[in-house]
């Protein structure tokens, strides 16, 4: 009898959630974004959302909960009842944290649903006013001249930054100083105020700082350079052949999704990428957008999660 009864109530559930997917959404979608203000994340996240609220004629609130590489938020959203009314916008972090913490509040697969990639690209390395480098070779030789010594911040440990830092490090084979910090406006501060010196900056928030002068950049993470920034030569055609590593944005929601309500808001997603507006301002921001289905993009989900674990695995890094 009581199997009967657990049935039935899973059953309801079921029904009632699939109820909620009728006319979704029909009420305001909150969205925790993973990093603060001013972010990359921040940047691709508002420009998405912003479009999405036109689409369904409802408020999408969009909240900051920065910190632990993007685990706060994302805790937030695995304990959310999964009705499409709570999403998360993260970067690539949220495959990089189960390498990087021993203990997580929640499971990166089992208690997520992976729903849209946004887009994706480079780091750039930059310089603080306090540095000396004014290119990969000149930084790299004053870090083999000072092992240990520079201090080279990134936006949190497990965050793209971390590990874009991570691969540079074990390809250029030099040790030094990683000093982490909530995010990139707080990294910027102590960069301008030579308290650091350098970063692999997300391309959208560094832009603006390397135009007026404020930043000096010394390379682009991607294969090839940036559109934005065509004057910046890559890692690979600065000393490091091969060397290549992307930032990307992606839409997940807690686990126990309605699958049409996933298949609505991918869709709906997809639908504000191939905007022009949408398109054009995140490719001034330096990013280009990626059109995947949910199948296809928790395939890449998978893979990154596999190619992380064996960067921080090469790197000596201990999990927290």
């Amino acid at each position: 009898m009581k199997n009967i009864t657990r049935i039935a109530a899973v059953m309801l559930a079921a029904g009632a959630l699939q109820a909620l997917a009728q006319g979704y959404p029909n009420k305001p979608v909150h969205v925790i974004i993973t990093f603060p203000p001013g972010t990359g994340t921040d940047i691709v996240a508002r420009t998405v959302t912003q479009k999405l609220s036109e689409f369904w004629g409802q408020p999408v609130l969009a909240e900051n909960r920065a910190g632990a590489g993007g685990s706060i938020g994302a805790a937030l959203v695995a304990k959310a009842v999964p009705d499409g009314y709570t999403l998360m916008i993260d970067s690539n972090a949220h495959v990089v944290t189960p390498a990087i913490y021993a203990e997580l509040p929640y499971d990166t697969l089992k208690d997520f649903v992976d729903i849209a990639p946004l887009a994706g690209g480079p780091n750039v390395l930059v310089a603080g006013p306090g540095s000396k480098a004014k290119s990969v070779a000149e930084l790299i030789a004053e870090a083999k001249a000072k092992p240990g010594q520079i201090n080279f911040a990134s936006a949190g440990i497990g965050s793209g930054t971390h590990l874009n830092l991570e691969k540079f490090k074990l390809a250029a084979g030099i040790d030094v100083t990683h000093v982490p910090y909530k995010g990139t406006p707080e990294v910027v501060t102590d960069l301008l105020g030579k308290r650091v010196s350098y970063y692999f900056a997300p391309i959208s928030p560094a832009i603006p700082l390397i135009r007026d002068g404020r930043l000096r950049a010394l390379a682009v993470s991607s294969a090839r350079r940036s559109d934005q920034l065509p004057e910046v030569p890559t890692v690979a055609e600065s000393g490091l052949p091969g060397f290549e590593f992307i930032l990307w944005f992606g839409l997940w929601g807690p686990a126990g999704m309605p699958a049409d309500i996933v298949d609505k808001i991918s869709k709906d997603v997809n639908r504000a990428l191939t905007g022009a507006d949408v398109r054009e301002r995140l490719a001034k921001l330096g990013n280009d957008t990626m059109i995947m289905s949910p199948g296809e993009f928790s395939r890449l989900v998978r893979k990154e999660l596999d190619d992380y674990a064996r960067i921080v695995k090469a790197a000596g890094i201990k999990p927290q």
